[in-house]
């Protein structure tokens, strides 16, 4: 690095020299010098020499103070490896921000442990009086068709009203309907359990205490 640097100062001289003796408004014009390595030599020019052409360069002041370095142009397999790990930092820092939003969101959410405990038994237990019901219902619409079939099994089939067998059909759809609700009321609640306990997993793992750092013993004498 030492001796590019050297032989870049060299060749700038080299170039200022008949600047410097022509007059100090010459020297004006040139304001860099550009410079890059060819087979291990340096090619410096006022301009970018053709051979630097497709080459890392660098440019420089007058003084020989490099000002930037411009790295080699990339192949279009280097750009596109290149994008995709731009593309990849960029997802993995939207990704931390939205869980740094989300942690945020959990903190101010809940008091405490005990706090976020007690609203999930709060929220299971408001679910669990809900199936039940629904539940009730499903137990009370079969067995008021039970009846109704038992009243048509009574009864002679010829003499059966018309009433009672639509009755019996309605209450089947009437039944199918509350399981399906039933279902969605459990899912619901397997939910809510699931989501509480990552909750409680989450807060637990911000408002756990930092882990002291051992001082070393001094040595015994």
């Amino acid at each position: 690095m030492g001796s590019r640097r050297l032989a870049d100062l060299a060749f700038a001289a080299a170039l200022l020299v008949p600047l410097a003796c022509a007059s100090p408004a010459a020297a004006q014009v040139t304001k860099s010098i550009f410079c890059c390595e060819v087979g291990g030599q340096p090619i410096c020019g006022d301009v970018l020499p053709g051979a630097c052409y497709g080459r890392a360069y660098r440019e420089l002041s007058p003084q020989g103070t490099v000002r930037r370095e411009v790295q080699v142009p990339l192949t279009a397999e280097e750009a596109a490896k290149r994008e995709e790990e731009q593309r990849r930092r960029r997802l993995l820092e939207a990704e931390a921000l939205k869980q740094q939003r989300i942690d945020r969101a959990l903190l101010e959410t809940y008091r405490s442990l005990d706090d976020l405990d007690m609203r999930r038994d709060r929220a299971l237990a408001e679910l669990d009086r809900a199936i039940e019901t629904l539940r009730q219902r499903e137990a009370d619409l079969t067995q008021r068709q039970r009846d109704l079939i038992q009243e048509a099994a009574t009864s002679d089939v010829r003499h059966v009203r018309q009433d009672i067998a639509e009755d019996i059909r309605n209450l089947d759809g009437e039944i199918v309907a509350q399981r399906m609700v039933i279902d969605v009321k459990v899912r619901e609640r397997e939910a809510v359990r699931n989501r509480f306990e990552e909750d409680r997993r989450r807060y637990v793992e911000l408002t756990r205490p930092a882990p002291r750092s051992s001082s070393p013993q001094p040595p015994r004498r």
